[in-house]
């Protein structure tokens, strides 16, 4: 089946551009480039608005945090590259984990 061919092929494209080798878990990709970001030791946070970031008042309730998955089968949890970063990331909801895709041009520092 074509799709699904184009699909295969177009995930492998994804995991090279970031030099992620797929290892003992299928982790499924999540778009999150529409988000501002800080990355943390052990964590990411993400919103729509910057403002929502900011470490004088964090408007709680207004952003996302997601721990950063710490899988003893991968060489590394945090992928930058010059323009994205993907970050294996734990939910906590539902046993969902992602490689989680950020715009660079949004990465806030703490």
């Amino acid at each position: 089946m074509k799709l699904l061919d184009d699909y295969f092929k177009l995930r492998e494209q994804v995991h090279n551009y970031f030099g992620y080798t797929e290892d003992w878990a299928v982790i499924p990709i999540d778009d999150a480039t529409e988000y501002y970001w800080i990355l943390t030791d052990d964590c990411v946070q993400f919103a729509e608005k910057k403002e929502n970031l900011s470490s004088e008042k964090k408007d709680f309730g207004h952003y996302y945090e997601n721990d950063i998955y710490f899988q003893r089968h991968l060489p590394q949890h945090v992928y930058p590259t010059e323009d994205y970063t993907m970050i294996c990331v734990d939910t906590h909801t539902d046993g969902n984990k992602f490689l989680q895709i950020f715009d660079n041009s949004k990465k806030l520092e703490e």
